[in-house]
């Protein structure tokens, strides 16, 4: 087992370890995991199990994340754990969330070799992603420590579900996050996820006004129960109010997987549908994902709306920013970070052994 000692816990007068990490608070006995099934009671402490222990690597390109507005057409270093503190019914990496950790960590890697890696293969940043990272929170900040010794960025796809207590910790260590906003009901959140909406909400408040790290945003759009224009329209206004319409806004298509097999694939047409409601509300870039559509792929111009960078999947074609980052054509500042010019990794995706 690679244990490792973990933060944010407490002990019980009843003697069991409480986790403080996030809003479950799991109370555990000796032996015994919290539903994440990585941390766990062992010895009057609580331990991560799952450290220096990976699901995979693969280098991928940057908007595969989805970021946009993060260092577009870069490679980075993605890798993940196992377990997942939400119980999603329409997981689409159910298989790596929902394991047991000795399942499926076949790859060791200490942060160190993580961050050499990255760097060896010309990575512009690293990627905590496929699973939960808020769960494994000390081995990414390892890792994160590492990456930024070499200068490489540290992104989080995060289902933002994470106590207010841990919270900081998290985020001290990130450049960018893209968070999945799963929907915009308790009902969904708590009938499909396990989790709440409030959580959520609470922390992409917290990323867009108490840090400086560049945040995304994804949905997946699925048909019949998070796609009706009314709820598109509550989230897009909520968007507005605590974030600001220049936060890209990712809706991705659903495809029946783990619990929700039954569900029909979400059709292009419905993408388009819920891409227009935001534009249409003052969203500055709204995008759609996993599926073949030129101009939800495609950075535009708030204010001309022109074409910035135009992508086909993730292939950059055209880049026209200038080298601070502003429009050529009129001159304004494009939201996100940017670097002097447009990386051509492409649509490549690269699989490596550490």
């Amino acid at each position: 087992m690679n244990s490792y000692p973990a933060r944010f816990w407490h002990r019980n007068p009843d003697g069991r370890i409480q986790c403080d990490l996030c809003p479950r608070e799991c109370k555990l006995k000796e032996g015994q995991r919290g539903l994440c099934f990585v941390r766990q009671h062992v010895c009057d402490q609580l331990i991560l199990t799952t450290y220096n222990r990976s699901s995979g690597f693969c280098i991928d390109p940057v908007e595969k994340k989805p970021l946009n507005h993060f260092l577009p057409g870069t490679p980075i270093l993605s890798f993940g754990t196992a377990g997942c503190n939400l119980t999603c019914k329409f997981c689409q990496n159910w298989d790596i969330s929902r394991s047991k950790e000795f399942e499926r960590l076949t790859e060791k890697a200490s942060p160190r070799k993580i961050a050499a890696a990255a760097s060896l293969h010309q990575c512009d940043s690293v990627a905590l992603t496929y699973n939960e990272p808020v769960i494994f929170l000390e081995y990414g900040k390892d890792v994160a420590d590492a990456c930024h010794e070499l200068g490489l960025q540290v992104v989080a796809v995060t289902n933002g579900y994470i106590h207010k207590k841990a919270r900081e910790a998290f985020f001290s260590f990130l450049d960018a996050a893209n968070v999945d906003l799963k929907a915009f009901t308790e009902s969904f959140y708590k009938t499909l996820t396990g989790g709440d909406l409030k959580t959520v909400l609470d922390t992409l408040s917290y990323i867009r006004k108490k840090t400086d790290i560049w945040l995304e945003i994804t949905t997946l759009v699925i048909p019949g129960e998070n796609d009706s224009d009314k709820e598109i329209e509550q989230m897009v206004n909520w968007i507005l109010n605590e974030l600001g319409p220049e936060t890209p806004l990712h809706f991705s298509a659903f495809h029946p997987d783990y619990k929700m097999t039954e569900k029909q694939t979400t059709s292009l047409s419905s993408l388009i549908r819920v891409r227009d409601i935001a534009r249409e509300k003052g969203m500055y870039h709204v995008y759609t994902g996993n599926v073949a559509y030129t101009p939800g792929d495609t950075t535009f111009c708030h204010n001309c709306n022109k074409p910035l960078i135009e992508r086909k999947w993730y292939e950059i074609s055209k880049y026209q920013l200038t080298e601070s980052g502003c429009c050529k054509y009129c001159g304004t500042p494009l939201a996100g970070r940017f670097g002097r010019k447009a990386g051509d990794w492409g649509a490549t995706r690269k699989p490596i052994r550490l």
